[in-house]
């Protein structure tokens, strides 16, 4: 096992000093490490585990470094991170592994002059009562649930005061995970049924053609993956493009489209009759649709690169899907290194949003829909960015509107919002 907490430490620190993605690094890990499910599902907790509660960690380990945690090595504090969080947030794993273990990798590393310094700093851990603030001001409430007093700022703002902790309490939950089955090879009832087969749990869920998994393990790595009868999408996304209701036989714009899960549901809710053309800036990302579409059996969808930012000549289209690049603060819950963001970049963002938008009407017929959405629950990349844009596009009007909270919606933190351009 301490072969295992090796792995994830190496993990943790190459987050830390690269600021890289925690899914990514995982995926590059276990492809090229084989680890039994037991052992990659330890290393995901840990990992996940960590960055997730980075914030409370840290408060802890500060009572008993004289010098604070930022004085210490990355690898060092990641190391006493991570047996912390064994201690505190993981039931089966004995206090006293989690100690000798973390002193056992820092002794074969580099930094082993500091093994009596983890032993005593673990040792004291174990013998006081940890106790976190209870109130509800923002530094408690940043310490409690370990987000960046900045994030919590905005939520409050956005959401207000109430649902902000309702959203942090449900952050820290494990994420539901939900499939869209592929309706041009199956349907909800037989999809259960195969997915049993494979000793993989799952649940109708109230939208038409949406399963949730209620137990099982390795779904990608399920035959009926392979073959094609689902793909990743949460029910928030899939609620939303329900109220885009793309038809058969249209034409339609995902103007940021990567790596392709709402292109492939508009793609089956459309029988696959028509035209879908995928846009994204970066190319190595297309090679993500296209391979998934194949997958899916699904071709009508027309990968291309572009800046949606900027107009290029891909003719009129029925009905326009913006899912715009935004702060992200709605998943955190899958991606705890959101939490530690700074925003200073917002305003930046903002504007790209407005850009996205603003070009896109340059590409929808007269009539036709528009439907804006982003995975952020901040007002300013949401509400306001539709007002701007009504206020400066006197032919649309504002049909449906709709943000999705974790707390009470089971879902993703979402918003989406659809528009209807007026006819000639």
């Amino acid at each position: 096992m301490s072969d295992i907490r090796r792995f994830a430490l190496s993990v943790l620190d190459q987050i830390e000093k690269d600021n890289a993605y925690s899914n990514i690094v995982l995926d590059n890990l276990f492809n090229k490490e084989k680890f039994g499910n037991i052992d990659a599902r330890f290393i995901r907790a840990l990992v996940f585990g960590v960055i997730e509660r980075k914030i409370t960690l840290d408060y802890i380990l500060n009572g008993f470094i004289k010098s604070g945690v930022d004085k210490q090595p990355v690898t060092v504090i990641n190391n006493l991170r991570m047996a912390l969080y064994q201690i505190m947030f993981m039931d089966k794993v004995p206090s006293h592994a989690a100690v000798n273990e973390a002193v056992r990798l820092i002794k074969n590393s580099k930094y082993k002059r500091l093994a009596p310094f983890t032993n005593a700093v673990l040792r004291n851990v174990l013998r006081n009562d940890i106790s976190l603030p209870k109130g509800d001001d923002i530094n408690s409430l940043s310490v409690r649930y370990s987000c960046e007093k900045e994030v919590i700022n905005v939520l409050i703002d956005s959401i207000g005061f109430k649902e902000t902790v309702s959203f942090l309490e449900n952050s820290l939950k494990t994420p539901p995970l939900f499939l869209k089955v592929n309706t041009l090879k199956t349907d909800s009832d037989n999809m259960i049924i195969r997915l049993k087969e494979e000793n993989i749990i799952a649940d109708k869920c109230g939208l038409n053609d949406a399963l949730v998994i209620k137990s099982g393990s390795d779904i990608i790595g399920s035959k009926a993956f392979c073959d094609g009868l689902f793909h990743i999408e949460d029910i928030a996304c899939q609620t939303a493009l329900s109220y885009l209701a793309p038809k058969s036989n249209e034409r339609v714009l995902d103007t940021c489209a990567a790596p392709g899960g709402k292109t492939f549901s508009m793609a089956e809710i459309m029988a696959n009759k028509g035209e879908i053309v995928a846009c994204d800036i970066y190319s190595s990302r297309l090679s993500l649709i296209t391979s998934g579409a194949k997958r899916l059996g699904i071709d009508i969808i027309k990968v291309k690169e572009n800046n949606s930012e900027e107009f290029s000549s891909m003719g009129l289209f029925d009905a326009i899907l913006c899912d715009v690049p935004c702060s992200g603060i709605g998943v955190i819950r899958r991606k705890p290194e959101i939490k530690y963001k700074k925003l200073d970049d917002i305003k930046t963002l903002i504007q790209t949003q407005k850009n996205i938008l603003d070009n896109a009407d340059r590409y929808l017929k007269p009539a036709g829909r528009l439907m804006y959405s982003t995975c952020t629950l901040n007002c300013q990349e949401n509400e306001d960015v539709i007002k701007h844009f009504l206020d400066n596009h006197k032919n649309y009007k504002l049909v449906s509107e709709r943000t999705f909270l974790p707390q009470k919606d089971n879902s993703d933190g979402f918003y989406c919002a659809v528009l209807h351009k007026a006819g000639e």
